[in-house]
């Protein structure tokens, strides 16, 4: 009688590996773009929330102001986003308007995510995004 040995063989084991490699191969990727992808509300979450914070220091000062860091009165007190993904840039800021773009920091996962690699909005509300091309992308980075 002869005793039976279980366990797996080494072709057994080879099949497992490379099925795990297969769906490795197609998931990390994936995965990868829905984090870029979900880290761009960090940008468009900050800029809405300075152009209020604009909004409320025009009706105060009758003026939008440059100084972002600063803490009120002299500024917003909003040094950057809250993740920290992006730095922010007053392009420009006077009585009659402003513009403030979020760009990805020197460090930053973001500067990966070419399809919306800046975010800008303005003191009338437009909304916009530009590729790692330069291209606008305005209606795939905003509207998701």
């Amino acid at each position: 009688m002869k005793k039976k040995i279980l366990g797996v063989t080494l072709i057994e084991l080879m099949v497992v590996v490379l099925i795990v490699g297969i769906l490795a191969a197609f998931a990390i990727p994936s995965y990868r773009q829905y984090v870029l992808r979900a880290n761009r509300a960090d940008a468009k979450a900050t800029l809405l929330r300075l152009a209020a914070a604009q909004e409320q220091f025009y009706a105060q000062n009758n003026t939008y102001t440059n100084n972002l860091a600063a803490a009120p009165p002299a500024g917003l007190g909003i040094a950057g986003t809250e993740k920290g993904y992006y730095q922010l840039n007053v392009v420009n800021a006077d009585a009659t308007g402003f513009t403030v773009t979020a760009a990805p920091g020197a460090l930053s996962p973001q500067l990966q995510d070419g399809a919306c690699q800046t975010f800008t909005i303005t003191a009338t509300g437009v909304r916009s995004s530009i590729n790692g091309a330069g291209a606008d992308s305005t209606a795939e980075c905003w509207n998701r």
